[in-house]
């Protein structure tokens, strides 16, 4: 099967990579930035171009990873070029119609990691949702994801946004709160590397438990002391209110009494 990328961030760089790696034939990568286009085609081994005119028009697969408020346009020029073919994009939050009128056979990939250009990532236990405008487009999609994950899951794109925001909220969140810790870290002089060892037991223990029954320290215990004393140690304002705001959430939702477990839509 034949596929243009177009884009060459994070997430178009891993995606592409794994489908080469699975044996899908890239054929071509557009990137408005032609030196990032060039740098992507290098690694697969494929034509570039930074012009959008000059996107191949006889693939079979076309998948739009770009900024989110860039796709409508984007898609438009790629469909001008292939009106046959199939269209996705790669976006979480975007709904899967920001494609209709403009491709005859469209949806969503999504894959949901977080990506570095840099950081080759194994796409066999990353979750890729899926959603298609007809059964056709869904069996070649699915054909495709299935070669690089093992977790392949139908979601329409109201259920994405959740899923998407709830990303955010696991991993964009969290890693600023590793951030955070490692300024307080840096004043003192500290290696931040001596965290790691709670960091990953932090992560491999909702692997067995809930991150409610996971959840310790001082905000589940409500000891206003050492948090009083925490937030003075905090020199930054806006840090402080972090700490409130999550100290607050972290005690009401350890007290709730809602243990309610929503399970997933068939």
């Amino acid at each position: 099967m034949k596929i243009v990328i177009i884009g060459s961030g994070n997430l178009a760089t891993q995606l592409s990579l794994a489908l080469s790696d699975a044996g899908q034939q890239i054929v071509q990568v557009f990137s408005k930035t032609e030196e990032h286009a060039r740098e992507l085609a290098g690694k697969l081994g494929c034509g570039y171009t930074s012009n959008a005119d000059e996107i191949d028009g006889n693939a079979d697969v076309y998948i739009i990873s770009v900024k989110d408020d860039a796709i409508s346009d984007i898609a438009q020029k790629v469909c001008e070029k292939a009106s046959n073919a199939v269209v996705v994009h790669t976006a979480g939050s975007i709904a899967m119609d920001v494609l209709k009128g403009k491709a005859q056979h469209y949806g969503v990939f999504y894959p949901m990691q977080t990506f570095s250009k840099n950081r080759k990532v194994s796409f066999r236990e990353i979750p890729c949702f899926l959603e298609a405008s007809d059964d056709d487009t869904l069996n070649t999609i699915r054909k495709i994801a299935d070669e690089i994950s093992e977790n392949v899951v139908l979601a329409d794109s109201a259920q994405r946004k959740k899923i998407h925001l709830a990303a955010v909220l696991a991993c964009n969140f969290t890693n600023h709160c590793y951030r955070l810790a490692e300024k307080v870290l840096q004043e003192e002089q500290i290696d931040f590397k001596l965290f790691l060892p709670l960091i990953d037991e932090t992560a491999k223990k909702v692997s067995v438990l809930s991150p409610k029954q996971a959840q310790t320290g001082p905000m589940m215990r409500w000891d206003t002391g050492v948090m009083n004393m925490q937030i003075d140690l905090l020199s930054d304002e806006r840090t402080k209110q972090i700490y409130r705001l999550m100290a607050e959430s972290i005690h009401e939702d350890a007290t709730s009494t809602d243990d309610t477990c929503h399970q997933p839509k068939a």
